[in-house]
């Protein structure tokens, strides 16, 4: 029997290094939920065996039930029938069902919805491994943050009627976003919602590549105030599937191809209000998609492992010129890249993830009845403000990183699988081609840049560098945290050198090389850390400082040239536009 959990290593010495029971602590809330919930874990101690034994049978459906169906999920895809209904292939709906058998459908909700209430960290670790076994099954699974997102903002009522059937697997949602003409720009959404005659909201339009858009539950960003052209004139709605919703068509798409990706006419949908008016992406959307981008991170943590993995395998048992492939230093190097490209995205995510966990936990903290000291409630402001702030940066920086690094993976991996790699033999054919879209949806590569560069330049990951720096290193470490902190100045030069370039132009221009450097420099300090606990991970931080900081020198003379040509000659280096015959 496979089990994607107990199978991997990494996980498994993340889910030790990473302070697992701070992340129950906060969840828990001083395990006061143990008085009326028998499954409730009563301490620390317990609450970590728990999330253990979750991730222990998240894995064996991961390897027992979801991979073994992956190709034909990716060969048969999902059907649209002729009442506008969709089916699943099934792979993917078998997934759904044993997920729900084993209450894994609502891991972060409250143990009131019939949830698990596990911390984002937990349910980040779930998404990579359900990922590994079937990228497109995680853009179902991963769509939890809907659940979250009625927790989090909608009426009780609300609340009582979609969490239970939601946690159970009975109901899954859509996040349903996106335009023809509003994409990424979602402040350019045109489905209205007006109030009719009975006090009734009603929705029309069209939303185009809504993932799983033939769910049950949709949350629909929608304009409730067509006087209001932007942003500010939004607010969001959950709308039944029902006649009222049409899928016209499904997406025919490169990969990803048991999610199914809809085109969702809507004429005159009942829809409930969640929340506030005017709050729906300001508020609501915008943490919404925090979390979907940390999902696509661990989607593309996935994709990679599983690339990664075929290929290791493969170039262990190829043998050409009388030897297996793998005694070739370039395929020894080209592997070893991979390995580590992925550590670097998993430890780049899941600190990430604890840093979200510790934000959630300073804003319980401060809401919760208990707290009445006024210095701790100050402290926790400051703290909660400053963990905001860093994970403004981390965020899109997981995105970004970890959707990149399975593109690289899973085209190294065909590389080393070489004509065979290029066939349908092998899976990952399959993931090179899975792996494109986590650089696109929940917001391009660029557009996570240019979320991510405001951090840098802002000081955030300077301040950050220093709270890592500002500890006592062993003396295996202290070299390489001498070489780091050279490094972090060049950094610093950097962004300040950006600053004062004036405006935003110049920012956007080189964000990419600016966010690379950070988290170079960020991983570079978990490496370290991590390498107190194993001597493999110290031989990583070694191999990761010698290959990177060469790289962060190269990044600092380019952003330092001052070079504007791209804004500057563009239409001479671009060449015309193509004109048609």
């Amino acid at each position: 029997m496979a089990n994607f959990f107990t199978d991997n290593a990494d996980i498994r010495f993340m889910f030790r290094h990473i302070d697992l029971g701070l992340t129950a602590d906060i969840m828990e809330e001083g395990y006061r939920f143990a008085q009326e919930f028998d499954f409730a874990p009563t301490d620390t101690a317990d609450a970590v065996d728990n999330y253990e034994r979750i991730l222990k049978v998240v894995g064996q459906i991961a390897g027992d039930v979801v991979e073994p169906t992956a190709e034909e999920t990716d060969q048969v895809g999902n059907v649209l029938n002729d009442d506008g209904s969709v089916t699943y292939a099934p792979g993917i709906a078998e997934a759904i069902r044993r997920l729900g058998q084993a209450d894994l459908m609502g891991m972060t909700l409250p143990y009131r919805f019939g949830g698990l209430n596990c911390s984002n960290l937990l349910y980040t670790m779930a998404n990579e491994i359900i990922s590994r076994a079937d990228a497109a099954l995680m853009n179902i699974f991963g769509l939890q943050g809907i659940a979250e997102t009625i927790n989090a903002f909608a009426s009780e009522e609300i609340k009582q009627e979609y969490l239970r059937p939601m946690a159970a697997g009975e109901s899954t949602g859509a996040m349903v976003l996106t335009e023809p003409e509003a994409g990424s720009d979602l402040q350019a959404v045109k489905v209205v919602a007006h109030e009719d005659e009975d006090g009734v909201w009603r929705l029309n339009g069209v939303k185009r590549f809504i993932t799983n858009g033939c769910g049950e539950v949709l949350l629909v960003l929608a304009r409730s105030e067509p006087e209001i052209t932007d942003g500010r004139g939004l607010s969001l709605f959950v709308v039944d599937r029902g006649p009222w919703v049409r899928v016209r068509r499904l997406e025919n798409k490169l990969g990803i191809h048991g999610s199914p990706t809809c085109e969702l006419i809507f004429k005159d949908a009942p829809g409930k209000l969640i929340g506030e008016r005017q709050r729906g992406l300001i508020t609501y959307v915008i943490s919404l998609m925090n979390g979907a981008r940390v999902g696509i991170a661990a989607q593309s943590l996935g994709i990679g492992e599983a690339a990664y993995r075929v290929a290791r395998k493969y170039a262990a048992s190829r043998k050409q010129f009388g030897t297996a492939i793998d005694n070739f230093p370039a395929v020894r190097d080209l592997l070893i890249e991979m390995s580590i490209d992925i550590q670097a995205a998993r430890t780049l995510t899941y600190w990430t993830c604890l840093s979200v966990d510790q934000e959630h936990g300073a804003l319980r903290r401060q809401e919760s009845d208990v707290l009445t000291d006024k210095a701790e409630e100050k402290e926790l402001k400051a703290t909660a403000r400053k963990l905001k702030r860093r994970n403004g940066m981390l965020t899109p920086m997981s995105k970004y990183y970890a959707s990149e690094m399975s593109m690289r993976v899973a085209m190294d991996s065909v590389a080393v699988l070489g004509g065979s790699g290029y066939m349908k033999d092998y899976p990952v054919e399959r993931h090179l081609r899975d792996s494109r879209i986590t650089t696109i949806y929940e917001g391009t590569s660029q557009l996570q840049v240019i979320a991510g560069v405001r951090g840098v330049v802002s000081g955030a990951a300077e301040s950050y560098l220093a709270e890592l720096a500002d500890r006592d290193w062993p003396q295996w470490a202290q070299p390489l945290v001498d070489e780091l902190g050279k490094h972090v100045a060049l950094l610093i030069e950097a962004a300040q050198f950006t600053k004062d370039q004036g405006g935003t132009d110049y920012m956007d221009l080189y964000g990419r090389k600016l966010v690379d450097m950070a988290i170079i420099l960020l991983v570079g300090y978990w490496f370290c850390l991590q390498g107190a606990d194993s001597e493999t991970k110290q031989r990583v931080a070694r191999r990761w400082i010698d290959t990177r900081m060469p790289e962060v020198v190269k990044l600092h003379s380019m952003v330092l040239s001052g070079d504007r040509s791209t804004i500057s000659d563009f239409d001479a280096l671009a060449a015309p536009v193509p004109v048609g015959e």
